[in-house]
């Protein structure tokens, strides 16, 4: 059997309290602080723990060369080699840990944002239980839970000393960024129009060009900038309540400005999707239409190899898109969100997506805004509901 190290992995020792009823007989608190490691690899669902031995050993084996594993029998225990092998930190050949490793080897990872990439991913998470669970364990004021927060802003110098400048006479744009406010609550009854769908849609992701700049190599030209012109964020949708639109799982194709259908769902099997994408968080899930932007992870670190600012480059991607869904939203009289509170694990699964090629990283949403508020919105000026109310 041919074995290697997995390509990347990270180790982390953590300490923690174990109780021993020796030191509280002693007339100690009965807490005897331990020392455990976990091991963080990308091509794992989730962390594993390890013992010294193990870490000890993984330190020794080779990420690209081949052995035999009755080869490293002789230099290290068979209990330790066994014990990374059924973890999948010590790869067997041909295996389907093999081909999850060549995965992340492939894409051209960073290690350090493969692992946080990897190991920052949900699957079945309900917000609002969190929520709940943060309110029960806090049991006290926020303040004196967390104490004080930051200032809202940073100040070097004190206010006198401060150079005001002008302030911009007001334009159609200040308009529409006033009424650019996250919304909470969607009108369930009606159907969003397929010409604003198709709006929304074209204005944020839409390739207004395509350019060959080397054989084979095609930059695209879009609303927003992206690093290198690769564009690597996709849209994925969940649509519910569209226009001529049958609820389901669609990929929207760029460059015709077309929607792939992917899965079509019934109503309820579509909101029921929807709320699992958004951790549970149902005023978003109430939205007519989920955007779930994906990012391409090979697209863009085929150019940036390996590269420390490739990941970076990946969120601002999505700011900048998500933005601009909420302005295009805004602008047709819409209402729109972004949560990075999501369940990528449930999404990647529904979209049938390789999470060591492509993921998402945050779900956006718009649609039409409810005549009633029944979740609350931040909206100080009151632009949106008439109401200095947050």
């Amino acid at each position: 059997m041919l074995v290697r190290r997995c390509a990347i992995v990270m180790l982390e020792p953590r300490e923690h309290a174990v109780f021993d009823l020796a030191l509280l007989v002693a007339g100690g608190s009965g807490l005897r602080s331990g020392r455990a490691w976990f091991a963080l690899a990308p091509h794992l669902d989730q962390e594993c723990e390890l013992d010294e031995d193990h870490v000890r050993v993984l330190g020794e084996l080779s990420p690209t060369n081949w052995v035999e594993l009755d080869e490293l029998a002789t230099q290290h225990p068979c209990t330790v080699l066994a014990g990374l092998l059924e973890r999948r930190l010590l790869i067997e050949q041909g295996s389907t840990a093999d081909a999850d490793d060549q995965g992340v080897r492939a894409t051209h990872w960073r290690p350090a944002a493969a692992v946080m990439h990897a190991m920052s991913r949900w699957q079945g998470v309900d917000s609002k239980q969190l929520a709940r669970e943060f309110a029960a364990h806090a049991n006290q004021p926020i303040l004196a839970y967390l104490g004080a927060p930051p200032t809202p802003v940073r100040e070097h110098l004190p206010e006198p000393e401060q150079r005001l400048l002008p302030v911009p006479p007001s334009t159609p744009f200040d308009q529409l960024l006033l009424r650019r406010v996250t919304c909470r609550n969607y009108d369930t009854t009606r159907e969003l129009p397929l010409l604003d769908f198709a709006a929304v849609l074209h204005r944020s992701f839409a390739a207004r060009a395509v350019v060959e700049t080397a054989p084979g190599v095609h930059i695209l030209k879009k609303g927003v900038p992206s690093a290198g012109g690769l564009h690597p964020t996709e849209a994925y949708l969940l649509v519910q309540r569209v226009e001529g639109v049958a609820p389901g799982l669609y990929h929207y194709q760029a460059v015709r400005h077309a929607l792939e259908p992917m899965r079509l769902l019934e109503g309820d099997a579509a909101a029921a999707l929807a709320r699992t994408f958004v951790a549970g968080q149902d005023y978003f899930a109430h939205a007519h239409v989920l955007v779930i932007a994906v990012s391409r992870f090979e697209r863009n670190f085929w150019k940036y190899r390996n590269h420390a600012k490739a990941y970076r480059a990946l969120t601002l991607d999505v700011g900048y898109l998500s933005h601009t869904i909420y302005l295009a939203s805004t602008e047709l009289g819409l209402a729109a969100f972004i949560t990075a509170a999501i369940n990528e694990v449930d999404i990647e699964r529904a979209f049938g997506l390789d999470p060591r090629h492509e993921g998402p990283l945050a779900v956006c949403g718009f649609g039409l805004r409810a005549a009633q508020r029944e979740e609350i919105e931040f909206d100080p000026l009151g632009v949106v509901w008439g109401a200095a109310e947050c």
